[in-house]
């Protein structure tokens, strides 16, 4: 018998134990779709929104580099037979830097993005959580789940969520002690 085994025979009494007591106690359990808050929250719509205004600029300055580049390219290839030596190895360095900045440029686009998604939902998740924990103090949750294979809607809060956020009152309430 292996030592995992042995602790789940160890451990199963306990078990037994337990969760039928906290089942005959009535516990109240939630579920919240945190996915769909994200998604659907007006909040959370709102600082999309804000992301693609503030990134829009240099997503069309990346799209407009991506077509010259790829402008370069296709010249290159069509006249690389009629082009001396000299003038194609001038346009093969060119176009190595142009995509090499382009890289570059991409890749801190990327980084500047996800930093500010992050930061934008940091406060809605921050906000989302202190939702949660103030319906489920007011209507007596013993416990939230946040991910589930399979749940009734009968205990999934994320309506009330999103409702939450969406009027606002979380924002702007301290979170209870």
């Amino acid at each position: 018998m292996t030592l995992t085994t042995f602790r789940w025979l160890a451990l199963w009494p306990m078990l037994l134990l337990v969760f039928p007591s906290f089942a005959q106690e009535g516990a109240k359990i939630g579920f919240v779709n945190l996915d769909r808050i994200l998604r659907d929250a007006v909040p959370a719509q709102r600082a999309q929104k804000r992301i693609e205004a503030e990134f829009s600029k240099r997503d069309q300055e990346l799209q407009r580099m991506a077509e010259s580049i790829k402008k370069l390219q296709e010249s290159l290839e069509r006249n690389a037979m009629t082009m001396p030596d000299s003038e194609r190895s001038k346009r093969e360095r060119e176009l190595a830097e142009a995509s090499r900045e382009f890289q570059r440029k991409q890749r801190e686009f990327r980084e500047d993005l996800n930093a500010r998604r992050n930061e934008e939902l940091a406060g809605i998740l921050e906000r989302a959580n202190r939702a949660v924990k103030q319906i489920a103090e007011a209507e007596k949750f013993d416990i939230i789940f946040q991910e589930a294979v399979y749940v009734s809607p009968r205990i999934d809060i994320t309506d009330k969520v999103i409702k939450a956020l969406d009027d606002g009152k979380p924002a702007d309430s301290k979170p209870a002690k």
